[in-house]
């Protein structure tokens, strides 16, 4: 048991997930043998899959900062947060206004082992870590967590990241976006990535078969499709573009090509 108090066994070091791919391939520490073995599996399947995963990530440092800066956001709710990799999310809105309040939430127990890293608030603002399905958005909805955290009187941005392509159709995940909106007042944001295989269907195909061999199937959308999520909400320009091409500083977006990108990103405000 690790010095947090939260049991270490739960953890399934034999099979791949997700999240512990994404850290791997992006060069973090905490992975299992079986998910090198899977991330080495797909980059060999798809060669841009690190570019694309670091494009990911680099979206949500500009988005987060974005929210903080032009948006004026000081709450965040962050569905699927995944292993901490700094900087995290409340390290990017505090730097911008240290009294910013982050909820994180995610059901995977290495997240929950290494959660003290995602806790370290400054002073001023606040974060908490929410163990809970983003296919239950009412166990999250409910939370102490969520209803102490966050004030439902003021506008919060709820951002899902690089999730809603493991949430297949049965599932509903445009229902489960919407859902999670609905307690968010007027002015509120939707940050999101949505995975696609419009720019290089075969070979993130075979990235989503590698998945899916290993009990994680895919639902990849095209840019219709993507669109369902922001029905009804004000997209902020560009609108829904590749993750590279939506609002570059200049570090690097420059180099990559749009057939290396298999995700979408866009953000949009609650009317």
């Amino acid at each position: 048991m690790p010095d947090n108090g939260w049991p270490a066994d739960r953890i399934d070091t034999e099979h791949a997930h997700s999240a512990r791919i994404y850290d791997y391939i992006l060069g973090g520490k905490d992975y299992y043998p079986a998910d090198k073995e899977a991330g080495d599996a797909m980059a060999h399947e798809w060669p841009a899959l690190p570019v694309h995963m670091r494009a990911n990530r680099d979206w949500m440092n500009r988005a987060v900062r974005w929210l903080a800066e032009k948006a004026g956001m000081r709450q965040f709710l962050d569905i699927g947060t995944g292993i901490p990799t700094s900087p995290n999310l409340h390290e990017i809105a505090q730097s911008v206004a240290p009294e910013s309040r982050v909820v994180y939430v995610d059901n995977d127990p290495i997240v929950l082992t290494l959660s003290q890293g995602l806790l370290a608030s400054t002073p001023e603002g606040r974060t908490a870590y929410i163990e809970a399905d983003f296919q239950d958005p009412e166990t999250v909805l409910g939370s102490p967590e969520f209803l102490e955290t966050l004030d439902l009187s003021q506008p919060v941005a709820l951002t899902v990241i690089a999730i809603v392509h493991f949430v297949l159709d049965e599932d509903d995940a445009v229902g489960i976006v919407r859902r999670l909106l609905e307690p968010l007042p007027s002015g509120s944001y939707l940050a999101m990535t949505i995975g696609t295989a419009e720019f290089a269907p075969e070979e993130v195909g075979r990235v989503a078969r590698e998945y899916a061999a290993r009990d994680m199937p895919m639902r990849l959308r095209t840019i219709d499709e993507a669109h369902e999520f922001f029905e009804g909400l004000e997209l902020v320009e560009p609108g829904i573009v590749q993750v590279h091409k939506w609002h570059p500083d200049g570090t690097g977006e420059q180099d990559i090509r749009d057939e290396d990108i298999a995700m979408y990103g866009a953000i949009a405000r609650t009317p």
